[in-house]
C-alpha cells in the first residue's frame, strides 16, 4: 500500500491533498500543528479509513520535530512514498522587510525551506531504497524566477530558496526513480482552500482571468498527477496554478 506523508494535511490546501491519497486507497500520515478540531473533523469523515490515516503532531520550524514525523510515519506504514511538504508559515501582515523582527524572519526561513532539507534528510534513504519517490513543494506566482514580492519578502525568499532546492533534489535523486517538483498556488483563500472546482464555478470571480477562484481541489490534482507512477518524466518543473491571476504585484505602486 502506497503511503505519503502530508505537511499541514488536516486543514486548507493540505486536507484536499489527503483526502485525494485516501480515496486512491493510499495510507496518509497527516501532519498538523496545533488545530485538534481539525482533526478530529477529518477523523469523523473518514472512519473507516483509520488503518490508513495516521497524524502526527509536530513544529515544522523545528528539526526534532520533523525527525518524529518521519520516523512515526515509518513506524506506522514501513515505507514513505510521497512526500507532500505543504506546511509553511506565513505572516499575513505587509510589512517590508525592515521592519520584521529576527524571530518572523527565522521562522519564515525555518518553516519554509529549511523544513524540507531536515525532512529530505530523513526520507531519502527510504525512497532510495524503494527505487521509487515523489517530493512535491510548494511556492507562489514567479517563484522559479526570483521575483521582489513586496510586505512578503521573507517568505519570498524561503520560497525562492525551495526552487533551488527542488531543482537540485531532481537532479541529484533520478537516478533512484525519485522526482521533486513544486506547485505554486494562486490566490487561494478562506473557505476555497477546501472547496472543490464545481462549487467554485458556482460563483463569478471577477478578480481572476479565468473567472472562477481556485480551490484545494485545483491543487490537490495537479499533486496526485505528479505522484503518478508514469509522471517520472515530470522533475525539476515549476508548476503555477493561478488562473492568470498576478498575485504579487498587487501592492506595486
Amino acid at each position: 500500500m502506497r503511503h505519503a506523508i502530508v505537511t499541514a494535511g488536516a486543514k486548507g490546501l493540505g486536507k484536499k491533498v489527503t483526502e485525494r491519497f485516501l480515496n486512491k486507497g493510499y495510507a496518509v500520515t497527516v501532519h498538523y500543528r496545533s488545530d485538534i478540531k481539525a482533526v478530529e473533523a477529518l477523523k469523523e469523515m473518514y472512519r473507516g479509513c483509520h488503518e490508513r490515516l495516521h497524524f502526527v503532531r509536530g513544529d515544522v520550524t523545528k528539526k526534532e520535530d520533523l525527525i518524529r514525523i518521519v520516523d512515526e510515519a515509518v513506524a506506522k506504514f514501513g515505507r514513505i512514498d510521497y512526500l507532500i511538504h505543504n506546511a509553511g508559515p506565513y505572516i499575513f501582515e505587509r510589512k517590508k522587510l525592515a521592519d520584521y523582527t529576527d524571530d518572523e524572519w527565522y521562522e519564515m526561513i525555518e518553516g519554509n525551506l529549511s523544513a524540507m532539507f531536515h525532512l529530505f534528510k530523513r526520507v531519502v534513504p527510504i525512497m532510495r531504497n524503494q527505487r521509487f519517490g515523489r517530493i512535491v513543494t510548494y511556492g507562489f506566482q514567479g517563484a522559479d524566477h526570483a521575483p521582489g514580492w513586496m510586505y512578503r519578502s521573507a517568505f519570498s525568499a524561503a520560497k525562492v530558496g525551495l526552487v533551488s532546492l527542488t531543482k537540485t533534489i531532481a537532479l541529484e535523486e533520478a537516478e533512484y526513480g525519485i522526482t521533486a517538483n513544486m506547485v505554486c498556488p494562486g490566490n487561494i483563500i478562506g473557505e476555497m482552500k477546501e472547496a472543490t472546482i464545481a462549487y467554485a464555478r458556482q460563483m463569478k470571480d471577477d478578480i481572476t482571468p479565468i473567472g472562477r477562484s481556485g480551490t484545494g481541489e485545483d491543487i490537490a490534482r495537479v499533486v496526485e498527477f505528479l505522484c503518478d507512477d508514469c509522471s517520472d518524466m515530470i522533475t525539476g518543473a515549476v508548476i503555477e496554478v493561478t488562473g492568470g491571476l498576478d498575485v504579487i504585484h498587487r501592492y506595486r505602486k
